[in-house]
């Protein structure tokens, strides 16, 4: 029954993301889904991937890894790490990971960008932005363009890095019953996103990472590339 009820969520969670796709005027396929399956078994994981899932979302390495390892014989499965790293971790995330969305400093690109090398492969990733303020996100706090012209060089440090890939930006709202109150963060962080790519030359900076259960159809009308959904499909955290 279980296995029933994640994959009917998966399908439904796929529709709704046509659907607000279509009203946006944007192509669908241009839309990433990405399961955020932290705390969730295994087995669960292997659910929504019999769907058809292929990009899953986790927080905490330790807690990925051995998920990662169970499922490594699936190939076709993609890996984003979207919760903070700390700079100890960096080594693993760069060897188990294929994504990571929560990149928020030089020092930490760096690491990513000297892992990735002895690995001889190169890691997309996005900056994490906190365009909210709250003290408890992760992130540049970056509230104003003036915040943001002051963080350009260490943009530009970052987009200069070997072995990394710089795909875009990623925030997280404050959290909201109101889908409606993410608009304006999300709205910010496309602006942000032009700003930068207008100030510098960068192939390929086109994704924007937001948008979660609450509220992403907001976050697809307002330009995402990404959606990061873990709730609606595999319903409360275990």
């Amino acid at each position: 029954m279980k296995r029933e009820i994640i994959q009917d969520n998966y399908r439904r969670v796929l529709d709704r993301i046509k659907e607000a796709a279509n009203r946006a005027g944007r192509d669908p396929d241009g839309i990433r889904l990405v399961v955020v399956t932290k705390t969730q078994p295994i087995e669960v994981i292997r659910y929504v991937a019999e769907a058809g899932a292929r990009d899953f979302g986790e927080n905490y390495v330790e807690e990925a890894v051995p998920k990662i390892k169970s499922l490594s014989p699936d190939a076709s499965l993609h890996w984003h790490m979207i919760g903070h790293v700390q700079s100890r971790k960096a080594q693993s995330v760069c060897e188990y990971f294929h994504y990571v969305h929560s990149v928020d400093s030089i020092k930490l690109a760096e690491k990513l960008s000297n892992y990735s090398r002895l690995n001889d492969n190169t890691l997309p990733i996005w900056l994490e932005f906190n365009v909210s303020g709250e003290e408890s996100k992760f992130g540049w706090n970056i509230e104003s363009q003036k915040e943001l012209e002051d963080l350009m060089p260490d943009i530009n440090i970052i987009a200069s890095l070997p072995y990394i890939k710089l795909l875009g930006l990623m925030t997280v709202p404050p959290y909201s019953d109101n889908p409606e109150d993410s608009r304006v963060y999300y709205q910010q962080l496309r602006k942000f996103q032009e700003y930068i790519r207008s100030n510098i030359r960068l192939s390929g900076f086109t994704e924007l990472s937001m948008g979660m259960s609450s509220d992403f159809e907001v976050a697809i009308q307002e330009g995402s590339t990404c959606v990061r959904i873990g709730q609606a499909i595999l319903g409360p955290r275990s």
